[in-house]
Formats: structure tokens, C-alpha cells, sequence
């Protein structure tokens, strides 16, 4: 069983920063952000591996977010930085306990709302 507790959320001015926080309970291959704006289907914004640091991004979010890990507290961060208003959403983490490359666990979501 895999807990994941979420946290650094809010409302930011259009430009600014947020940074969001995910800790796993358990052993993980993988995390990931997902993110759902009203009436838009969930879509996955940024994923790392685990192990070997490999990351993946969204088009929309390239060069203005960043995710990382930090193994030793089984941590994932998204700093989100030049944060449009188009970015607003509920974002959730989403690990990977069975290294198959697919979630089987959610954290309670957070939301992020950038006002222009």
C-alpha cells in the first residue's frame, strides 16, 4: 500500500511560481502529475522515473515547469514557474508501485488556480 500526501498548492498571479510537493509511504518506480481543468479531460504534465531520473513533459508546460525527486525522502516536486492562467487546475501525483509503467495511485489532488 502507497500513500501519497500532496501539498503546495494556491492562487498565484499570471508569471509567478508555485511549487507542489507529492510524498510516497512506499517503494515507488515512478510518479507522476496530472493535472484537470473544468470541463477538460485529465491530462498527464510532467512524469520522472525513479531510478533513472528520466523525465517527460507536456508540450504545454516545456521549459516553464520542472519535476524531480529527491529519493532519500520519496519525494516528487513540480516547480511550476511562468504560470499562465491556462495552467489552472486541479493537479494530482500519481505513482507507479509496480514498475509497469502505469499509476496505481493517486494522491487527493491540490489546486492551483493562476489569476491574470
Amino acid at each position: 500500500q502507497v500513500q501519497l500526501v500532496e501539498s503546495g498548492g494556491g492562487l498565484v498571479q499570471a508569471g509567478g511560481s508555485l511549487r507542489l510537493s507529492c510524498a510516497a509511504s512506499g517503494r515507488i518506480y515512478g510518479m507522476g502529475w496530472f493535472r484537470q481543468a473544468p470541463g477538460k479531460e485529465r491530462e498527464l504534465a510532467a512524469s520522472i522515473d525513479w531510478y533513472g531520473g528520466n523525465t517527460y513533459y507536456i508540450d504545454s508546460v516545456k521549459g516553464r515547469f520542472t519535476i524531480s525527486r529527491d529519493n532519500a525522502k520519496n519525494t516528487v516536486y513540480l516547480q511550476m514557474n511562468s504560470l499562465k492562467p491556462e495552467d489552472t487546475a486541479v493537479y494530482s501525483c500519481a505513482a507507479d508501485s509496480r514498475n509497469r509503467a502505469t499509476y496505481n495511485y493517486w494522491g487527493q489532488g491540490t489546486q492551483v488556480t493562476v489569476s491574470t
